[in-house]
């Protein structure tokens, strides 16, 4: 089995139809500069971390001061969800994109609340965000090679961080936000990913699958057209052009964590991925900007298909797939024990004993409805300030639920669901998978982040 340690090669960017050889190496202190339609960069070290003398009170019962980090599509999306809550304020927000920022700014002070100060000064700005501004938490919306600097400047500055997905790109980044929270005390996690599919992890944990011995999941969605729209989220296809492994599982981790007690009763011990050629985006660049353009002749790294192994120390199995090339619906899971199964595809479920027929599917309707989680069902929506939630993701009218529970975890001075632990292990497949399939697909170990504490750490329990 190899033990990995992670490396970045080279990197070539992309920037709308202009072809930019970077000769620079991808490293969590030597970012790479991104064009106009990207929102930062940053070449900088970090900043020093906050002593403990600095740390603020808890902030059970006080009102909440965020700072938001990017504001993009999904980051208008959570400053719009955040601008409905009551007791929440926005003192600061830092953008590159003045567009963006005076968007954002207007909207906050249409929310009633005060102006907020802007920081705009460049691609290190929100170092000094994080090092002057008076904040319970940051909430990172940037591209993926910012969110671990971010992070860690947030809680070297005595602030909590939260991060869109993936929360870092690389293993010596993973153990950057796991040894920075142990050592200040600060956390930074996934916290607005929320865990899916709660009936189902309702029956598992009440044990009518018996024990799960195997999940099938994946971020399986067609982005071609959005990895060839620059201005939206750039990084997309400049990540499919420089690497080959399983590259988004963080969004089907979210169910998979807390179905396979992943840190809490079980870890994985190690992973093997294998990917398919790549064909699928040259073919998609050729039909739409010409079999001579510089997208059609690209070298993409990324194949078209990768589907991951991953074994547990405990003898449980998860498989997880990536294609975001290919056309094809949306799919989400499939979870195997021994009692029976679920296969979202359909909502079909199998129970041993309990089925009307034996070996053959039955609509899961009924059990869906039975076993509904206690979170959804005592969840009683404050009211939300203001219209349709804007942004990507939007179109809401009420508090979502990702939202209510990360201000109540604020709140009450805990960690969110999703913990440093756990946000960091999601994340590590992707250098993990790509170590593999750069091995042609031999066994990578898997890091145990929590250092053997996850023998003893209870069952993730959202109620």
């Amino acid at each position: 089995m190899i033990p990995f340690h992670s490396n970045r090669d080279t990197v070539t960017i992309f920037i709308h139809y202009r072809y930019i050889a970077m000769n620079k190496k991808f490293d969590r202190r030597n970012f790479v500069k991104f064009s106009a339609g990207s929102s930062f960069e940053d070449t900088g070290p970090m900043s020093a971390r906050a002593s403990k003398e600095t740390r603020r009170e808890p902030v059970a019962g006080k009102t909440l001061r965020l700072g938001f980090i990017g504001i993009g599509g999904r980051g208008s999306y959570h400053l719009n969800a955040a601008l409905g809550i009551e007791g929440v304020e926005v003192p600061a927000i830092c953008e590159l994109k003045s567009v963006r920022l005076y968007q954002a700014k207007r909207w906050i002070e249409e929310a009633g609340l005060p102006s907020p100060r802007l920081y705009d000064h460049g691609p290190e700005d929100f170092k000094r965000l994080c090092e002057t501004e008076d904040l319970d938490a940051i909430i990172c919306s940037t591209p993926w090679e910012y969110h671990t600097p971010i992070c860690v400047a947030a809680m070297k500055n005595n602030k909590h961080a939260v991060t869109e997905v993936p929360i870092c790109i690389t293993l010596e980044e993973a153990w950057e936000i796991v040894e920075t929270y142990e050592s200040t005390g600060k956390w930074a996690t996934l916290g607005l990913e929320f865990f899916y599919n709660l009936p189902i992890l309702n029956m598992i944990q009440k044990g009518l699958f018996g024990d799960i011995v195997h999940a099938e999941t994946g971020y399986i969605h067609d982005l071609r057209r959005v990895k060839f729209t620059p201005d939206e989220e750039p990084w997309r296809l400049q990540h499919s052009l420089d690497r080959n492994g399983n590259l988004y599982p963080d969004h089907p981790m979210a169910s998979m964590l807390p179905a396979l007690d992943i840190n809490h009763g079980d870890r994985f011990d190690y992973i093997q991925s294998m990917s398919t050629n790549s064909v699928m985006l040259n073919n998609y660049a050729a039909l739409n900007y010409g079999k001579d353009s510089l997208y059609a002749k690209a070298k993409v790294s990324l194949g078209d298909y990768n589907a991951s192994l991953l074994r547990t120390v405990n003898g449980k199995m998860m498989t997880i797939i990536h294609d975001t090339s290919t056309p094809h619906p949306r799919e989400d899971y499939r979870v195997q024990g021994t009692k029976g199964v679920y296969l979202s595809n359909g909502k079909r479920i199998y129970i041993e004993g309990l089925s009307p027929k034996e070996h053959e599917w039955e609509p899961a309707d009924k059990y869906l409805k039975d076993y509904a989680h206690p979170v959804t069902l005592n969840y009683n929506p404050p009211p939300r300030k203001g219209g349709a939630i804007q942004g990507h993701g939007g179109g809401g009218t009420q508090t979502p639920q990702h939202w209510d529970r990360l201000v109540r975890a604020l709140r009450e001075d805990r960690l969110p669901d999703w913990d440093v632990y756990d946000s960091v292990t999601s994340s590590a497949i992707v250098p993990l998978s790509c170590a593999s399939v750069a091995n042609k697909s031999q066994a990578i170990d898997f890091p145990d982040f929590t250092r053997g504490k996850w023998k003893t750490r209870p069952r993730i329990n959202l109620v």
